[in-house]
């Protein structure tokens, strides 16, 4: 397994009403971070301050500078340390990544599931409760 190279298929694919959040997260960005905050509605997200519209994308999403035009797309969160607890968690399954495309699978991890997953389980245990 490969470490992560900011494909963003994970962030495009669940960036938006997919994800889910909790009332903890929810107080913690209203006290300490309203730039977060600003976008929760009715503890859900991602919602445009200015008109109430639920977005297609987090908004915390970048497209990251490219060195040369050939290069291929990496993006960066911009709220990287104070993201959601989906996010956090992500990803979870080997499944889960074989479903998304996830680029960091290599073909050896396709075709061994179990080790793939303990492979994982290391690679996210600081990410995880």
């Amino acid at each position: 397994m490969q470490n992560c190279n900011q494909c963003g298929k994970c962030c495009t694919k669940y960036g938006a009403a997919d994800l889910d959040t909790n009332q903890d997260e929810i107080q913690m960005w209203a006290l300490f971070n309203p730039e977060i905050f600003q976008y929760v509605k009715n503890e859900k997200l991602w919602f445009d301050p200015a008109t109430g519209e639920q977005l297609t994308q987090c908004p915390f999403l970048e497209l990251a500078n490219k060195a040369s035009p050939e290069e291929k797309d990496k993006y960066t969160c911009s709220i990287y340390h104070d993201r959601p607890q989906d996010c956090r968690h992500y990803p979870s399954l080997i499944s889960e990544m074989i479903n998304d495309e996830c680029e960091m699978l290599e073909p050896v991890d396709k075709q061994n599931h179990f080790r793939a997953q303990k492979k994982l389980d290391i690679l996210m245990i600081d990410s995880r409760s």
